[in-house]
């Protein structure tokens, strides 16, 4: 209960929705919102009771026009499968959702119109919000799929990129389709907006993924995955092989023969304490 009451604390409510509740009242469309809005909650709610669950720190729980955000100050250096659960337990909750609807319906507790538009509402967000694209859950889903082989830039990169190709077509489609549904196109404008803003910062966001991972957040490093390095490698070029869920040694080599080795938290050591911003492997290995 306590867990509950924490989470409703979370919710914030952005200015804009309160001027949408206000046109569908004065246009007749509460009803309709008032489902879109439930859906939407519960959904992110799912996600904050599972981050809930693992201890993750949730900031917010932001309901917008036109959908919900559960914002988690969490970044990059949980397991990732504790990742994947906090992700999937939102589209989850279209199931049980659809399910409750359906005995509702068939013991005339609610009438089939209101039934009809909750199902077609719930498949509506169920559907769209697994599109690969970022920051929709398909668009996490892709990022944790690319995190198991490639190291954290390069998962992070090729999920925005995949991102911005999927939603160029989605609108080339809507183009075709359904050229004058204003709604769609603001999401879409949301969505071009939310990948540019997250391409611009991808530098600070795997800086912040080292740092968290520096001052000691390594509880999903399950598997041993050794990097191997050339002596005249920038600090900075190896930090960049770093993957999601895995602890890396260093194998320094030259002359492709091993000279040494370091563990990585020498290399963090020295990049963000000593500010060895532009030292080559070779200078932490003669230092250490």
């Amino acid at each position: 209960m306590n867990r509950a009451i924490i989470l409703l604390r979370h919710v914030h409510i952005h200015p804009l929705l309160w001027i949408v509740i206000a046109l569908a009242i004065a246009t007749g469309y509460f009803l309709e919102v008032c489902l879109l809005l439930a859906i939407i909650f519960i959904h992110e709610m799912g996600h904050a009771a599972a981050a809930s669950f693992f201890s993750w720190r949730i900031k917010k729980i932001t309901l917008l026009p036109f959908g919900g955000v559960a914002e988690m100050d969490e970044h990059g250096n949980r397991p990732l499968k504790e990742e994947t659960i906090v992700v999937v337990a939102g589209p989850l909750q279209h199931v049980w959702m659809a399910s409750a609807a359906y005995v509702l319906f068939t013991v005339h507790l609610i009438p089939e119109d209101i039934f009809k538009l909750f199902i077609n509402y719930n498949v509506m967000i169920f559907v769209f919000n697994l599109f690969p694209v970022w920051p929709l859950d398909g668009g996490k889903l892709v990022f944790l799929l690319l995190s198991l082989k490639n190291s954290f830039p390069s998962a992070h990169r090729l999920t925005l990129m995949i991102s911005f190709f999927s939603l160029f077509m989605f609108s080339i489609v809507i183009l075709l389709a359904a050229p004058y549904h204003i709604n769609v196109w603001v999401v879409i404008a949301f969505l071009f907006f939310s990948l540019y803003h997250e391409w611009k910062q991808r530098r600070f966001i795997f800086m912040r993924f080292l740092l968290e991972r520096y001052y000691g957040k390594k509880s999903g490093l399950q598997a041993l995955k050794p990097i191997q390095a050339n002596e005249q490698d920038l600090l900075i070029h190896v930090l960049e092989k770093f993957q999601r869920g895995c602890k890396h040694p260093i194998i320094v080599e030259a002359g492709g023969k091993e000279t040494g080795t370091l563990d990585e938290n020498e290399l963090l050591h020295a990049y963000f304490t000593e500010k060895r911003l532009t030292d080559k492997i070779s200078d932490l290995l003669f230092s250490y």
